[in-house]
């Protein structure tokens, strides 16, 4: 089934020229780079999205293609597993199409959430909040924040979403604001609050080069800097706790010890 790329369910006009009015370095970006689009095949589940995040957790993206192909070959309609024919699914089978143990388990609980009613609908999800959807989804067992917000963003196209601990998103901050060394996730949410209500859209020109780097989405900031730029890039500073002296009182002869 082919992705579509489609726009988001809100004014993108508004919230480019809200951000390039408000922020002077992302407005060229803004100007020169292609707009934010939503990803999506238009059947796509919350439970079939972090089914696929799981399998492509921690490996390159062709050795996940091929295992999630495998996945969806075990079941009888041909793509993802439904919740009760993953529950049913062996684990012996499941380890056959390449899946590691930690990833099973990941798996088998998210079906038994969305079984539950933990893990929503579409429907159902479209009209919780980002907290909401936040602390559902995080309760599954090996889905992350970071695995959430990029499901808020690219499927259901929420505005005001900001992945402060995305490398990409901290390392395309640094390229774009002229900064030698990336963010702490706090610092990066600090300055995202000039792009409120947008945050979404701000990281969407910071964060897409090192999403697709190789493909033709190239973003500005990168162009203008050159890749090379990127590797001069330092981690966050993390300073080092003093070492307290210890000073010994010398005592005199004679003295009650």
């Amino acid at each position: 089934m082919s992705t579509e790329r489609r726009l988001p369910p809100f004014d993108l006009r508004l919230a480019m020229d809200t951000l390039a009015g408000k922020d002077p370095q992302l407005a060229p970006l803004i100007r020169e780079t292609e707009e934010f689009r939503i990803e999506t095949d238009g059947t796509e589940s919350p439970y079939e999205a972090l089914l696929e995040a799981i399998a492509y957790q921690s490996i390159s993206g062709k050795a996940a293609a091929t295992i999630y192909g495998r996945i969806k070959a075990l079941s009888a309609a041909g793509r993802a597993p439904t919740p009760k024919e993953m529950l049913k699914l062996r684990k012996p089978v499941l380890r056959k199409a390449g899946l590691s143990g930690a990833k099973i388990l990941a798996m088998k609980d998210l079906a038994q959430k969305t079984i539950d009613g933990v893990v929503p609908t579409l429907e159902q999800a479209e009209k919780l909040s980002d907290e909401e959807l936040v602390e559902r989804l995080v309760s599954v067992r090996g889905i992350g924040a970071w695995t959430v917000e990029m499901f808020l963003i690219f499927r259901l196209g929420r505005p005001d979403v900001l992945p402060i601990h995305d490398l990409g998103v901290k390392k395309g901050w640094s390229v774009a604001y002229g900064k030698k060394h990336m963010p702490k996730p706090k610092e990066l949410l600090a300055f995202g609050e000039r792009w409120r209500p947008y945050r979404t859209v701000a990281s969407w020109y910071i964060w897409r080069p090192y999403r697709t780097v190789a493909s033709w989405y190239m973003w500005r900031a990168f162009e203008r800097a050159g890749y090379k730029a990127t590797n001069k890039i330092r981690p966050p500073k993390v300073r080092k706790p003093r070492k307290q002296k210890v000073t010994r009182s010398k005592t005199r002869r004679g003295s009650a010890s």
